[in-house]
């Protein structure tokens, strides 16, 4: 079972990332020069010791070989270590010495310091090899010793075919190392917290045009972009053009700029659509009336008319009526788009309900309609006649959308969250269900759109092809209502679902 690695969190800020990057090098940076300063260091105190080696030779083994003595106690050749005494004049504290014949230690001695006060020395078998095993090139070589540490040793040829070796300590430079990376360590920590805290509040004074462009785009982002006349708010304060951060402010601005021109444009040209929408439809209601009343006429002419002519006449009578109930979908359409106001009376939406679904059956008699109501009335603020369209077309929707024998079902219920808060108003839910065959996927998202139908070819074979007009005031006379209206869709389960605030809300048609 292998072990999931957990990730440091990673800077997600712009400037959190430039701060972490200055820190980061800045460390970089100081390592680089704390350990090029430590190996200088060690390199040249060690270069300094070669050099004593070589001023003071293997003088103290040679007086080792001879038994020379600088004491009154004369030097007592002896079979083990740490016997011996030699000449010491000259010759540094914690000077090591020692005579090898054969590949074996004879001799050795150390120079006694104020640490360790006498001439003995012990030696292990790894040491007595270590010595044996240094080349005899009166270079220096760096060896551990087990009783003194390590040393820094050089081996030289004797007279009677032995080698002489001599070594001074590396206490002295491993100290002075130690304490350099000390210094370098406490000196690069607070270089790096003083230069974090700096360089956070340097990023931050830099970065703060940025910030005043991402309010700016915040501020734009909350606006109703979609329909209306938008007001920008003020454009990010200007930088330095010659920096990154200026030139992103100055085309964010100019950006605002082309985006205020284009919503001006648009709304200009929605105005004049909606203009010419309710114009066009306002004129046309009088000539389709007069086309549809003459043809009416023309078929109550009480003289033989040819059966083309009044199969004709019925066609331009039926499709005048389709014609006028057409120009008056538009014109509502048109005045909910300018704003007009509805009528704000209480309305009993149960009895719209009910008025609704028997028009229904008697308009769709081979549907199963079935009616569920809460048992008090349910009473909303608007206009009942508006509200009254609302239901005809959901109804007029499922009948001609399903074929014969769909069941509709159509709810009615109260949604209050008077738990949660006891000042809350409640609203009404219309529900409008059916198990026919279902809304396309790929038509859902634009099914309250204008002129828009589910599927043109089942509406044609379920004989309910029409303007495509009915979802779009459905959710444009909602929408002036306060409330709003959905769709969930699926094959054998259709249902839009209307919700209207019951407490007093205000009717608007923006």
């Amino acid at each position: 079972m292998t072990r999931r690695i957990r990730r440091l969190p990673r800077p997600r800020t712009l400037r959190a990332r430039l701060t972490f990057g200055l820190v980061v090098l800045l460390a970089v940076g100081c390592a680089a020069v704390g350990v090029a300063a430590v190996l200088e260091l060690d390199g040249f105190l060690t270069g300094r010791i070669d050099q004593q080696l070589q001023q003071t030779g293997p003088g103290f083994p040679q007086s080792l070989e001879h038994g020379t003595a600088t004491t009154a106690t004369p030097a007592k050749p002896s079979d083990h270590d740490g016997d011996e005494r030699g000449d010491t004049r000259r010759q540094a504290a914690g000077t090591f010495g020692a005579r090898l014949l054969g590949g074996t230690v004879t001799h050795a001695a150390v120079v006694p310091s104020r640490s360790r006060p006498g001439f003995e020395v012990t030696l292990t078998g790894a040491d007595r090899s270590a010595l044996a095993a240094l080349p005899v090139d009166r270079g220096g070589h760096t060896v551990r010793l087990s009783d003194l540490g390590e040393y820094r040793l050089a081996a030289w040829p004797g007279r009677d075919g032995d080698v002489l070796v001599t070594g001074l300590p590396m206490a002295p430079v491993r100290a002075a190392v130690h304490r350099l990376e000390l210094v370098a360590g406490t000196v690069s920590g607070l270089a790096l917290a003083v230069a974090g805290v700096a360089g956070a509040l340097w990023v931050r004074w830099s970065l703060r045009p940025l910030t005043r462009v991402a309010e700016t785009a915040a501020r734009v982002s909350e606006l109703p972009l979609a329909s209306g006349e938008v007001a920008l708010p003020p454009r990010a304060p200007r930088a330095d053009p010659r920096s990154e951060v200026g030139r992103v402010g100055t085309a964010f601005n100019r950006m605002l700029h082309h985006v205020e021109d284009a919503l001006t444009k648009r709304h200009a040209s929605e105005e004049r659509l909606r203009g010419f929408a309710a114009d066009a439809s306002h004129e046309l209601r009088t000539p389709v009336a007069t086309v549809r009343g003459h043809a009416e006429l023309a078929l109550l002419h009480p003289g033989p008319v040819p059966p083309e002519v009044t199969r004709a006449l019925e066609r331009i009578a039926a499709e005048s009526a389709r014609m006028g109930e057409m120009v008056d979908e538009m014109l509502l359409l048109a005045r909910l788009d300018a704003g007009r106001p509805l009528e704000r009376r209480p309305v009993d939406l149960t009895r719209l309900v009910l008025d609704a679904v028997t028009d229904a059956r008697a308009a769709g008699p081979e549907h199963r309609w079935t009616l569920e109501l809460p048992e008090e009335p349910v009473t909303v603020t608007g206009e009942a006649h508006r509200l009254q369209q609302v239901l005809a077309n959901l109804l007029a929707n499922a009948r001609a959308h399903t074929p014969a024998g769909t069941k509709v079902t159509v709810s009615l219920d109260l949604d209050s969250d008077r738990e949660a808060d006891p000042e809350s108003a409640a609203t009404a839910v219309l529900r409008v269900h059916d198990d026919g065959p279902g809304v396309p996927e790929e038509v859902q998202p634009g099914v309250f759109e204008r002129f828009t139908r589910a599927d043109r070819r089942r509406a044609d074979s379920f004989g309910g092809a029409g303007a495509g007009l009915g979802l779009s005031i459905v959710a444009a006379v909602t929408k002036a209502h306060g409330g709003v209206v959905g769709l969930d869709s699926r094959p054998g389960s259709t249902a839009f679902t209307v919700r209207l605030p019951t407490g007093g809300a205000g009717v608007s048609s923006g």
